[in-house]
């Protein structure tokens, strides 16, 4: 297990590098610096004074000399006037204060430094965890609601195969997800969140939840996003414990006199859980940058609103962050998919 943790460790710091590198070359191709140079700059400002502006603020490095101070490993280049005084460079970026003397020669990943938001003006690794912090609080809440009630469904389902109750529980199911995050909130919201129905339980807008969750405040967006991921979940419990519940095992330990209620629980119930635990880790990513559409429709200042922030406003730094934060989450998750896949499983685990 050491050496297959170890190798998988391995592929994925080589994946996180290749798509990293990707993910830089994309986001600072020419015609994105050029962009970002108006929009700090000016929009009338000469190609003349655009050049000096990437210059002046490191960009006008080689594309690998970049990436390699954007990880870290090279020293942030500098523009420097005639008497040799730093003028600016990557490590200097955003300071009111350009101080030659205290600004450091490496401030890269690998230092903590994911750069300056020029969106929100402050750096990007404080906008970063603060945007995760909440998604991960609406990212627990529907996890919560999402998982012990997909599994219920499911192994209710899978239990009596081919009943009323399996084919009410799997068309609930598929109508879950079958309907996008936008339609399930927009409903929500004109359901219980306006007066012209006379529901006004909730409140349409989650931005108070920044300051506090409360009930009021949060069941909305969280009901939508546990609704849409929770079909998935479901409906893979469901088909796994209906063959759980034809194997040979299954019928000996009823042969053998056993309760139906003690075959489900001690015997069937584990094995069914094996094939949905991937499925369940998968949501991870997709909660991490699928919530998008939540966000911006119930006004929550997340990780996704942070994404769609840096692509409407050209902020490279914060986009980029965004894009490998998102990389390393999915790669992470797939791995703790397979040590936890391995471990409930003992066929995968001695092989």
């Amino acid at each position: 297990m050491i050496g297959f943790i170890l190798g998988r460790l391995g592929a994925m710091v080589l994946s996180a590098l290749c798509m990293s590198f990707v993910v830089f070359m994309l986001t600072n191709l020419a015609p994105n610096l050029e962009k970002l140079a108006k929009t700090q700059a000016g929009a009338r400002i000469t190609d003349a004074e655009v050049a000096r502006w990437l210059e002046k603020n490191g960009y006008a490095e080689p594309m690998l000399r970049r990436y390699g101070e954007w990880l870290g490993v090279l020293p942030a280049a500098g523009a420097t006037d005639a008497a040799g005084k730093v003028l600016g460079g990557r490590c200097l970026r955003g300071r009111t204060d350009p101080a030659p003397a205290t600004a450091p020669r490496f401030c890269g990943v690998l230092q903590g430094d994911w750069g300056y938001s020029t969106k929100f003006r402050q750096p990007v690794a404080g906008v970063i965890a603060e945007r995760l912090k909440r998604t991960g609080v609406l990212m627990g809440w529907a996890f919560a609601v999402m998982v012990p009630l997909a599994l219920a469904i499911g192994v209710l389902a899978g239990m009596r195969e081919g009943s009323a109750l399996d084919r009410g529980l799997s068309t609930f199911s598929i109508a879950t997800t079958s309907t996008p995050e936008y339609v399930s909130g927009v409903i929500f919201v004109a359901l219980f969140a306006s007066s012209m129905v006379g529901l006004k339980w909730f409140t349409g807008s989650a931005k108070s939840a920044v300051d506090g969750v409360t009930f009021h405040n949060f069941t909305l967006p969280v009901v939508t996003v546990a609704l849409y991921g929770m079909g998935y979940i479901a409906r893979m419990t469901r088909a796994s414990m209906a063959e759980v519940m034809t194997a040979q095992y299954i019928r000996t330990a009823r042969l053998k006199g056993l309760s139906f209620r003690a075959v489900v629980l001690r015997h069937a119930l584990r094995n069914a859980l094996i094939a949905p635990f991937t499925v369940i880790m998968l949501q991870f990513p997709w909660l991490l940058t699928g919530v998008v559409i939540v966000e911006a429709l119930f006004v929550y200042p997340g990780f996704g609103d942070a994404l769609v922030q840096g692509a409407q406003n050209n902020d490279i730094d914060l986009l980029l962050a965004v894009s490998v934060v998102a990389v390393i989450v999915v790669l992470a998750t797939q791995l703790l998919s397979d040590i936890g896949y391995a471990a409930l499983n003992p066929r995968i685990r001695v092989a």
